[in-house]
């Protein structure tokens, strides 16, 4: 075997030491790039359409101002976001509580609401980010109870829309105490117990009876005017024809009879089913004697 010189063994070993410091160099570098990054990544968040961010400070507390849409800078491990949807959403709010005349009813509420955008930091801060469910079913049946209690069974059917306006009224002033604004809020379900149900169905069933028995004894009085109006239209016809009889002599008579015998003569000769035979001779008996 051949021996190396020692320069081109010193000669490779600097290449080799040259690599590895360059190799060293790289990762110390790609190191820092990816702290870097993630430092970069850690530091931004973004909020999305229809959102706002809630930032909390280790040092200061939550901050008084929300953050609006688009990609924001925040100190890392000081301060973190907690979003908020700010867009209007549904809730439906049930309850079962007694009318003014002790009945039971059974009423749904659809409630429209979302947070109010300047107030996001105080709702944090005592509500926390599930505030809907915190506020609107207790405060929902609160209102319920108290404007049903002022209408009996009966009301709540024939005045829905100024009971539903009512609950309007009220349930948003109390959920601007809680800073939560309310869109719309409308009775969607009204029901009764089955014995106040049934009794409704009776009382409707016996109204109907009422106004056809109504209609009944206004027919039958109508019927009793026409008989009456009928009477009097005979009795005057029969009257003047007694006076055109006494003024005028049998000759009126007889000129009613004249008239009334045309009409019927008119009426057979029209008829297909009426045949004419002699009055004084037998028709069977005249071919008889011809043959």
């Amino acid at each position: 075997k051949r021996l190396q010189c020692p320069s081109c063994l010193a000669s490779k070993m600097a290449q080799a030491s040259n690599a590895a410091n360059m190799l060293n160099m790289l990762a110390k570098w790609a190191a820092g790039l990816g702290i870097a990054g993630s430092l970069a990544q850690s530091a931004l968040y973004t909020v999305d359409g229809g959102e706002r961010a809630v930032l909390f400070d280790r040092f200061r507390g939550v901050l008084p101002e929300s953050t609006t849409e688009g990609m924001h800078v925040l100190v890392p491990w000081l301060q973190s976001p907690t979003i908020f949807d700010i867009r209007t959403r549904p809730r439906s709010i049930s309850s079962i509580t007694g009318t003014k005349d002790l009945q039971m009813v059974n009423i749904t509420l659809r409630v429209l609401s979302k947070p109010n955008i300047d107030k996001l930091p105080d709702i944090y801060k005592n509500l926390g980010t599930d505030y809907d469910e915190r506020v609107l079913p207790s405060i929902g049946n609160e209102v319920l109870k108290a404007v049903v209690a002022q209408y009996n069974a009966v009301e709540l059917l024939t005045m829905r829309d100024q009971v539903s306006h009512k609950v309007r009224e009220a349930l948003t002033l109390r959920a601007n105490d809680f800073n939560i604004q309310l869109d719309d809020v409308a009775l969607t379900h009204l029901s009764f117990g089955e014995e106040f149900s049934r009794a409704i169905e009776v009382k409707q069933v016996a109204q109907q009876e009422a106004e056809r028995s109504k209609f009944v004894v206004q027919k039958t009085e109508q019927e009793k005017k026409a008989a009456v109006i009928r009477a009097e239209g005979e009795s005057e016809a029969a009257r003047l024809i007694s006076d055109a009889t006494q003024s005028a002599g049998p000759g009126m008579i007889e000129l009613r009879r004249i008239e009334a015998a045309r009409e019927i003569a008119y009426n057979l000769a029209r008829s297909r089913n009426v045949a004419y035979l002699p009055s004084q001779a037998n028709m069977l008996l005249g071919m008889n004697q011809g043959n």
